[in-house]
Parts: structure tokens; sequence; C-alpha cells
């Protein structure tokens, strides 16, 4: 008897936690990971714009 309700009390708490990872990998999946992906993506591109830009001053240096 002791066995088997050490056995459902186990599970009842194993349940919520498990169920709380999911959730913590379903939300990192589908909010975190493309809010990341966006800011490395304006970091690149801003980067790329700099180096455009500077490329570009360092032409008009040299044209004149």
């Amino acid at each position: 008897m002791v066995e088997a309700l050490y056995l459902a009390a186990v599970t009842l708490l194993f349940v919520p936690w498990v169920y709380g990872l999911y959730a913590l990998v379903r939300d990192g999946r589908n909010r975190f990971l493309p809010l990341a992906r966006r800011y490395l993506r304006g970091r690149r591109s801003r980067a790329k714009q700099r180096e455009e830009e500077r490329e570009r001053e360092e032409r008009e240096r040299q044209l004149y």
C-alpha cells in the first residue's frame, strides 16, 4: 500500500516537471530562437553596411 502511494505521488510530481521542460523547450524554439536569429541577422547586416560605407569613403578619398 505504501509503495503504491509513493509511486502515485512520484508520478504526479514527475508529470508536471516533464511538461515544464517540454514547455520550456517549445517556448525556446518558437519565441527565443527566432529573436536570436533576427538579432544576429541585424548585426551582420549592420556590419556589412558599415564595411560598404567604409569602402565607399575610401574610394572617394582616393579619387580626390
